[in-house]
């Protein structure tokens, strides 16, 4: 009798420990674009390859998740195992601990040496990786092709600035539904502010001097930002304000707009027939310049990574490597279509001629990604790295309010003169507190 007790203790003991394995839950929180979403359909691959885990998502919109991501890794919550940040985030939040490091014991199958330099190195501090990038982006130029024919227009490869603003004026017709252009407008440090920085930048401006003296009350700042709102208010459409990335997407993809500049990423999704009603119509250039190349475009990647509270690395690190894998560029590929495929990140993806001829856009996104230098970001000495952001802690409050004020100038609540004199005094208390200046 006592052995058939302990017996049945033990499979009680075995059959709780396989439910115990089969419920470990992995919670990923990212952010609504596209190829999260994609990430989120396949992901059912990934948990028959690893049946004890169970993964969780949590989607949310671009500025709600980085409120709740930040607020998660300073007070180490553990609510995440798995979160999307940036080429912002990674180094900063990896400096101070915060993240588990990438790179120590990656597999040789993992082929690290593929993924494109500038993207690796953007997540990286003291040449520890802390995320792994899902995709990676640049900004340039799109546009309906068939509306510059009808107009009699030709873009440069290279457009300047006046380019776009002529461009612009020709193309807008509100009684046709298509508006001059269309330009993030919805305040945030990664909305508008990352539009507006590579602008500020290319007009030869600066967010600082080298002695961290904020430069925002400077006439760079000044011509930059007037023919930001003044072209958004002749030309574009109505509720700039609140279109940020994924309305200007919808917005183009409707054909509503003649021109979009924004980030390379989405091509994809415009070469998409059943996402795209101007799939057949658009077209690509370089990002626009003005004074200066330097900062004209920026570099990002969308990338995952774990918070060092989270409780279940090990089996967040086995998700992340299956997600920025290239087996998983090759799935993407079978179940959504080689122009689908997560850009930017590895060399072997442009390798392929299948992507290479389903995406157009390939080789123009691969060159301004390579061309994009986040060390020189302005024409001028500065002493932060970083194009459409500036790489230092105080930067996701400072570009908050900056943004806020930048939409305020747009619906007209204040000029600009008005909007750029309150960031500079906001900015100026910011890093006086901080301890960069007296």
């Amino acid at each position: 009798m006592p052995n058939l007790r302990c017996r049945f203790l033990f499979l009680a003991l075995a059959a709780a420990g396989a439910v115990s394995r089969a419920e470990t839950k992995v919670t990923i929180a990212t952010v609504n674009n596209g190829d999260m979403i994609i990430m989120q359909k396949l992901a059912r691959e990934f948990e028959k390859l690893r049946p004890n885990v169970k993964l969780n998502w949590v989607i949310l919109e671009e500025n709600v998740l980085r409120g709740r991501v930040t607020t998660e890794i300073a007070t180490k919550g553990g609510q995440f195992d798995i979160i999307t940040i940036g080429t912002y985030e990674a180094p900063i939040w990896g400096k101070r601990g915060w993240l588990v490091r990438l790179d120590d014991d990656l597999p040789a199958s993992y082929d690290l040496n593929d993924v494109l330099k500038p993207i690796r190195d953007g997540l990286s501090f003291e040449g520890r990786l802390y995320a792994l990038p899902l995709y990676g982006e640049s900004s340039f130029t799109f546009y309906r092709k068939d509306l510059f024919a009808q107009a009699g227009l030709k873009m440069p490869d290279q457009p300047t600035y006046r380019d776009i603003a002529k461009f612009a004026a020709v193309l807008h017709n509100p009684r046709r539904g298509v508006y001059g252009i269309c330009l993030r407008g919805k305040p945030g440090w990664g909305e508008n502010v990352a539009y507006v920085s590579t602008l500020v930048h290319t007009f030869g401006g600066r967010w600082f001097d080298e002695k961290w003296s904020p430069q925002l009350d400077t006439p760079e700042w000044r011509r930059a930002l007037g023919f930001y709102v003044d072209l958004m208010k002749k030309y574009g459409p109505p509720g700039t304000s609140s279109n940020g990335h994924n309305e200007c997407r919808a917005l183009f993809a409707t054909g509503k707009c003649g021109m979009w500049i924004d980030a390379t990423v989405a091509a994809a999704y415009m070469f998409h027939p059943s996402e795209s009603k101007v799939a057949d119509k658009v077209a690509f250039a370089r990002a626009p310049v003005e004074s200066s190349a330097n900062g004209a475009q920026w570099l990002w990647s969308w990338a995952l990574a774990i918070p060092a509270s989270s409780k279940h690395a090990d089996e967040a690190k086995h998700f992340i490597r299956w997600a920025t894998s290239k087996d998983y560029i090759r799935l993407v590929a079978k179940s959504e279509g080689w122009a689908a495929v997560p850009p930017g990140t590895r060399k072997s993806t442009y390798d392929y001629a299948e992507y290479r001829k389903a995406a157009p856009f390939a080789e123009l996104t691969l060159q301004v990604i390579q061309a994009a230098d986040p060390t020189r970001p302005a024409a001028k000495p500065v002493p932060y790295t970083g194009i459409q952001y500036v790489a230092i802690p105080e930067f996701q409050s400072i570009g908050t309010q900056v943004g806020q004020s930048i939409a305020a100038a747009l619906v007209g609540n204040i000029t600009v003169e008005q909007a750029l004199q309150s960031s500079q005094a906001a900015t100026e208390r910011t890093m006086r507190r901080a301890g960069y200046f007296r």
